[in-house]
């Protein structure tokens, strides 16, 4: 008799465990909600429970399906807090504090997002003065998993301070920092990335499907792959597509977002081409998961790296900076170009406080439609006069500016229908570049920071930000039908 009430026992201690309301790790003390739109608030219960939440006076309600999966979507609220967030069932709750409303970033991407502030120029200064409680950090351990999973096995919101944002990423940090700053509104920063990984990682095998260039690798996962990502040998996510879509980011949406900052590419570059189609594709999906329209989306565009060349030539870097320019097409797009903050020597340039700066620019206009310069000087169109090419820009902001002692501006190569490339000099004549195209016969095409590393680039506009390298021709680059 004493085991059968043991058993039973142990048998409702079980049944009590299990059927324990259940919330992701996303849902947490001091996180930030997304201030202006519906939120989604989701989790487990048993099947058919009902489950209700309270958030600023309001009560919502909602039954658990039949698997004991539920959501609902609160109210839109204007920015504040502290509240409380308390959710619970008829026999289980659970109570959030020290939540604010504000906006909510996400930052994906491989290791220059990942980058730590403390690993940054003036690094150690950041740290100290990083007394922010109105900025929340929100960190998702690495994790794979070839298909869909309700959490995280690792993640945690934490208040920005001297002690929690040391290992924190420096782009986000210094992102925030001037938004918080600026428009004085709370800032919670997702950070989910993962150094080295390349982007079809991080897109669902639904939208990979779409694209000939991965079909067939998806299914062969989906049916094949492993199981088991503790075995160093598998736990290399650029092994498998949608790997840390599934691992990483799935279990987070659709948590409400302002929108998202991406800093990847240099894992791609080998097939920029490719990427001209797969990182939209990308975009394209995250926004179709979340299932909130077309959230601002916003990257970093790569560095100059390598070491610099004598001659014009081609450039599998350049071509992934042209696949980055090239995805501006999708709407509430916005691109951070930093060519003039690489390190030849070094694939994470330290000044990641420009790289926010510039960021936070882009997210101005383009998320909080503020009257801003965004962007540096963009090609438009070139006019050929006998000896001259006249370029034209968009984004010239208060106009043109070439930073050289004697007015040359530098960068520019001009080539024949030959194909070849030579250096030319050029000035500035108002919001044009005149170039001299000297004794290049019939010149075709222009190119500008065409290069893995184009140190000495000089075009600029009044507001500080660089001219986006560009070129004028289609011809066939280096990377073409690389899979």
């Amino acid at each position: 008799m004493r085991k059968i009430c043991l058993l039973a026992a142990l048998y409702l201690l079980f049944f009590q465990v299990e059927a324990a309301l259940k919330m992701p790790r996303v849902f947490a003390d001091h996180m930030v909600l997304q201030r202006g739109q519906e939120i989604p608030v989701w989790g487990e219960a048993d099947p058919r429970q009902w489950v209700n939440v309270n958030f600023q006076g309001k009560k919502y309600r909602v039954r658990a399906d039949r698997e004991g999966k539920w959501m609902l979507k609160m109210d839109a609220y204007p920015q504040g807090g502290p509240y409380t967030l308390s959710v619970d069932t008829k026999d289980d709750s659970k109570v959030f504090e020290n939540v604010m409303m504000g906006d909510v970033w996400l930052l994906g991407g491989q290791s220059n997002m990942e980058w730590a502030l403390k690993n940054t120029n003036n690094g150690e200064d950041s740290i100290k003065a990083a007394d922010h409680p109105n900025i929340r950090l929100f960190e998702v351990g690495r994790n794979l998993s070839l298909e869909p999973i309700d959490d995280v096995p690792e993640a945690r919101w934490s208040v920005c301070s001297p002690e929690t944002v040391e290992n924190f990423s420096a782009v986000g940090y210094y992102f925030a920092r001037r938004i918080q700053t600026d428009l004085d509104v709370p800032i919670g920063l997702l950070d989910i990335n993962w150094g080295g990984t390349v982007s079809e990682a991080w897109t669902s095998a639904e939208a990979l499907m779409s694209h000939e260039d991965f079909r067939e690798r998806v299914a062969t996962n989906k049916t094949e792959g492993p199981r088991d990502f503790s075995d160093p040998e598998n736990r290399k996510p650029n092994l498998w597509p949608s790997s840390l879509y599934y691992g990483m980011l799935e279990p987070v949406i659709p948590f409400a977002i302002k929108g998202a900052l991406w800093y990847q590419g240099e894992s791609n570059a080998g097939r920029s081409y490719q990427y001209r189609e797969i990182f939209p594709l990308m975009i394209r999906d995250w926004r179709e998961q979340w299932d909130q329209g077309d959230f601002p989306f916003l990257w970093v565009q790569l560095a100059n790296f390598r070491a610099a060349k004598e001659e014009p030539g081609d450039s599998d870097w350049a071509e992934l900076r042209e696949a980055q320019s090239m995805t501006l097409s999708l709407p509430n797009t916005g691109q951070a170009v930093i060519i003039d903050k690489g390190e030849a020597d070094d694939i994470h340039p330290r000044d990641k406080w420009t790289v926010g700066e510039r960021l936070a620019r882009a997210a101005k206009k383009i998320a909080y439609d503020m009257d801003v310069v965004y962007s540096g000087p963009t090609f438009r169109s070139m006019e050929i006069q006998d000896d001259q090419i006249r370029i034209s820009f968009d984004h010239v902001g208060s106009g043109l500016v070439v930073k050289d002692k004697y007015g040359y501006v530098k960068g520019f190569a001009v080539a024949g229908a030959d194909k070849k490339f030579q250096w030319v000099k050029g000035y500035r004549d108002g919001n044009q570049i005149v170039l001299e195209t000297g004794d290049i016969a019939d010149p075709v095409a222009v190119r500008y920071a065409w290069a893995d590393n184009p140190d000495d680039v000089n075009l600029y506009n009044k507001e500080g930000l660089p001219a986006n390298p560009f070129r004028t021709d289609e011809w066939q680059g280096i990377t073409y039908g690389k899979k």
